[in-house]
């Protein structure tokens, strides 16, 4: 008896070292995640730091939206000019992004989905079109920056300085807003805001701001549901008509020469 009590006594202290090892490994990815985010941030406000003083900068807003899905919309940067408002969505990927202009979503490394930033971004400025009188959404530049750690194969034209709508990396972000507010400035006149405009605009989105740690938690929260929820399948077996997994339907999709391209359900399959 003290043999066996001894021998789950180790394995329970093997199991418990073992749990223990997880958890610090998670810790370690969670914390490179953070420093990585958190170094992305640091080189995006060098870049804004280096932009005339007359520009308003606000930062890490999050505002009403009734359009999200959240009900909230989260932008990383609004840099006010006299000829332009930028709305930037920052991104920390690594590897190759591969996307379009009106295409749902974009790919990592041709894996992994994420949200067309575009219009994620697009969303963030309908959110803001209500504090702006004018709301002719050219005065808005949608600007997405990505980090050099990727290499973005978009269209062309969300690369040239005409478009309202850019993709840019953060160590180019200070030269692509000079140069959009420079060109912008030839094709008008009088500027688009004064400073009063600008002062008013700044001081109502910072006033609308949810600064509430409970309420961000809450809008984070609600994001990780949305992207983690899959949509059911509707895939049927030929057979008996019954409803097939996601993975049953992958399955039979990859055996094309034993089920012909046709979707079998798991006992179906076994008659093949």
């Amino acid at each position: 008896m003290k043999i066996l009590r001894g021998f789950f006594r180790h394995k329970d202290k093997m199991g418990q070292e073992q749990k223990s090892e997880k958890i610090e490994k998670v810790q370690e990815k969670e914390g490179l995640a953070v420093r990585k985010g958190e170094l992305g941030e640091y080189k995006i406000d060098i870049q804004l730091d280096q932009l005339p003083k007359e520009y308003l900068h606000l930062s890490d807003l999050m505002l009403k939206n009734e359009k999200s899905k959240t009900g909230y919309s989260q932008i990383d940067h609004i840099i006010l000019t006299p000829y332009c408002i930028f709305v930037i969505e920052t991104k920390n990927y690594q590897g190759t992004i591969y996307g379009g202009k009106n295409t749902g979503y974009w790919l990592v490394n041709g894996k992994f989905k994420m949200l067309n930033p575009l219009k994620q971004n697009f969303g963030h400025i309908q959110a803001l079109s209500k504090y702006v009188d004018n709301k002719d959404y050219p005065l808005f530049v949608n600007m997405v920056s990505f980090t050099k750690r990727c290499t973005v194969k978009v269209e062309p034209e969300l690369r040239k300085i005409s478009s309202q709508e850019l993709i840019v990396y953060d160590v180019e972000l200070t030269e692509f807003i000079n140069r959009k507010v420079a060109v912008t400035k030839l094709q008008n006149k009088q500027p688009l805001l004064d400073t009063n405009e600008m002062e008013t605009i700044f001081s109502a989105i910072q006033a609308a701001n949810i600064t509430d740690i409970k309420s961000r938690d809450a809008h984070i929260g609600a994001i990780k549901e949305v992207i983690e929820k899959k949509p059911a399948s509707h895939s049927r077996c030929v057979v008996c008509n019954s409803v097939v997994s996601e993975k049953v339907k992958k399955y039979c999709e990859s055996q094309k020469i034993i089920f012909n391209g046709k979707i079998y359900c798991f006992e179906h399959q076994k008659e093949i």
